[in-house]
């Protein structure tokens, strides 16, 4: 069974800095494109980031040059390094990827269960 387990969120201050961290586990042969989302309150769900197997990247305007998204395939875990953080980057973060498992029915996508991030001002 294939499974996303995020951690790494918390309370910070605004200009300060968090790591985020998302594991896939489970029988997986490789795992394709990877996200972060977030979702605050009362908002619809917003791509922040995407890698590729490739680690080619792409980020949302609103997170440009503050945030980086990396991974290490070794472990099938992707990372979200966010700095100069604001009070609007308050949510919760949720990674995505897209994961070719061994067994047929571990193939597609899947999501971590959302980590808070608060930023207080």
């Amino acid at each position: 069974q294939v499974q996303l387990v995020e951690s790494g969120g918390g309370l910070v201050q605004a200009g300060g800095s968090l790591r985020l961290s998302c594991a896939a586990s489970g029988m997986i042969v490789r795992v394709n494109a990877m996200r972060w989302y977030r979702q605050a309150p009362g908002k619809q769900r917003e791509l922040v980031a995407t890698i590729t197997a490739g680690s080619d990247t792409n980020y949302a305007g609103s997170v440009k040059g503050r945030f980086t998204i990396s991974r290490d395939n070794a472990k099938n875990t992707v990372y979200l390094q966010m700095n100069s953080l604001k009070s609007e980057d308050t949510a919760v973060y949720i990674c995505y990827a897209d994961v070719y498992g061994v067994r047929p029915w571990d193939r597609g996508d899947y999501w971590g269960q959302g980590t808070q991030v608060t930023v207080s001002s």
